[in-house]
């Protein structure tokens, strides 16, 4: 009975906890991006420019580039940088995992603009601005690993065969958590698409 009664405070413990790191999570700024249309398990989406900073890898799985490359990256935002200057984490990180060259990058807070930004110690870090783009996006939960972005590649792909939407570019893959976040975990696969259908004034 003891022992049940340590598990359920363990348990609860934990649960407390897990709530408490998602509530944080929720404080995180977010990359900003509007929803254009809806189709069964996918969303079309219109991404504005952003200034990120990425970290290029020989990598072809999820396992070999994630921690290399998020090492790099946070040592630039906790001030491995020419100013030392502390920049806030935001969501989603990215991925772009292909045969030939694998990125992982950080979307840059609003408050910086890309000439603001410091600059890196460390060369292998690239400072870059994107271009507006629009794109297609699944949802998926748990934690990433290379089955199931193989998955939700596949599924993805499926949805816009089905609605007749071209797509194009590699297909990358976001994680909005952190890795000691368990509960309400929350990930997507997004691809570049063509805006022409999906273009608003």
């Amino acid at each position: 009975m003891k022992t049940l009664l340590i598990i359920g405070s363990i348990a609860g413990l934990f649960i407390l906890f897990q709530a408490y790191k998602i509530m944080g999570i929720n404080k995180t700024e977010l990359q900003p991006y509007k929803v254009l249309k809806t189709y069964d398990s996918i969303e079309i989406r219109f991404y504005p420019a952003v200034s990120m900073a990425m970290v290029k890898s020989n990598a072809q799985t999820y396992k070999e580039l994630s921690s290399p490359g998020f090492r790099k990256l946070a040592n630039y935002i906790f001030g491995g940088n020419n100013e030392e200057k502390q920049i806030a984490m935001t969501s989603p990180v990215h991925m772009d995992l292909n045969d030939s060259s694998s990125t992982m990058s950080f979307v840059m807070p609003a408050s910086f603009n890309f000439d603001s930004l410091p600059k890196p110690q460390d060369n292998t870090v690239l400072l870059m601005k994107t271009e507006d783009e629009y794109v297609a996006a699944i949802i998926f939960s748990g934690y990433i690993n290379d089955s199931k972005i193989e998955e939700y590649k596949a599924k993805l792909i499926e949805e816009l065969a089905k609605h007749s939407i071209k797509h194009f570019n590699n297909f990358r893959i976001l994680g909005y958590d952190p890795p000691y976040q368990v509960l309400g975990r929350k990930n997507e696969i997004i691809v570049g698409i063509d805006p022409q259908e999906f273009k608003t004034n």
